[in-house]
């Protein structure tokens, strides 16, 4: 079952021949049909426009993009420290039940 499944030799194509014949004798039928002659020659392509930036800043703008950033940063910091806090708290509980436990388990005959 775990054997890799390896062909005899005699069944194995030799290293340089391969498997998929070749394409010989094909031929592709021509673009279009119209059998026109081209006479005149084509207009040059007119060069590109220079690029320009994608996006142009305007001092209003700019204060948007600033107060925006500046939300987005308020909003995920009170997000992380109120995870942080929920931990904490979370942590502490955790500990003063385990300090509880232990004392009644360790104690039975002191209530």
């Amino acid at each position: 079952m775990f054997t890799p499944k390896i062909p005899p030799p005699d069944t194995a194509p030799a290293p340089g021949t391969s498997l998929v014949p070749p394409l010989t004798g094909l031929v592709h039928p021509p673009a279009c049909t119209c059998h026109h002659t081209l006479t005149e020659p084509t207009a040059p392509v007119p060069a590109a426009a220079p690029a320009r930036p994608a996006v142009r800043f305007t001092p209003g703008s700019l204060l948007v993009a600033a107060a925006g950033g500046t939300a987005v940063v308020l909003v995920v910091g009170t997000v992380l420290v109120s995870m942080l806090l929920a931990t904490a708290i979370t942590a502490a509980s955790v500990a003063v039940c385990a300090v509880v436990l232990r004392s009644l388990l360790n104690r039975p005959n002191n209530r």
